[in-house]
């Protein structure tokens, strides 16, 4: 049997504090699945829930990553066959359509253009953020890229802010647009 690996790259968005729910539902699909957290959403999950990465880690069975290793070091995950960006938080977006690779998270996912894997990106931000002009062509320019941007009618609707509904966050929408 053929393993199908999925990186779940987590930006510091409220639906990173439920992980569980996209690695269980990608395992389920057949997907053994990876957790890249940025540093942001890496210190959340430390600070602010307690056993959170152990218990991603005993789901994965994999470390959860979110820095640079060493080039002495080995590399701990398999190598990707998808990535599914989710929560995408619009600092991330900005950042990976202009090519800025500043964090494990962001470096793997730029480089995931240029080595053709499939990408699904799932936004979180809210209404105000989304009418800032760059956020449109930074959608525009990915979804060019050959990433798939699950945003409006496709996937996330932006809220208002501080309004935002958790258990209305589409993961399951993510995970249906990965490869089959």
């Amino acid at each position: 049997m053929t393993t199908r690996t999925l990186y779940l790259i987590a930006c510091a968005a409220p639906p990173a504090r439920r992980l569980h729910i996209p690695v269980r539902a990608a395992q389920e699909a057949g997907w053994e699945v990876c957790v890249v957290l940025t540093p942001s959403a890496y210190r959340w999950a430390t600070e602010d829930a307690e056993g959170e990465i152990e218990a991603l880690e005993a789901l994965t069975g994999h470390p959860v990553r979110h820095q640079y290793k060493l080039p002495s070091q080995d590399d701990l995950l398999p190598p990707p066959d998808a990535l599914l960006v989710a929560p995408l938080t619009s600092n991330t977006l900005a950042k990976w359509a202009t090519a800025i690779s500043d964090t494990l998270a962001l470096g793997l996912i730029t480089e995931g253009i240029g080595l053709g894997l499939p990408t699904v990106a799932l936004p979180h931000f809210n209404d105000a953020q989304a009418a800032h002009p760059a956020i449109a062509r930074h959608v525009a320019f990915l979804r060019e890229a050959g990433v798939t941007v699950l945003l409006g009618d496709t996937g996330f609707t932006p809220h208002k802010p501080r309004h935002g509904d958790l258990d209305a966050y589409p993961w399951q929408a993510a995970i249906d647009a990965l490869p089959a």
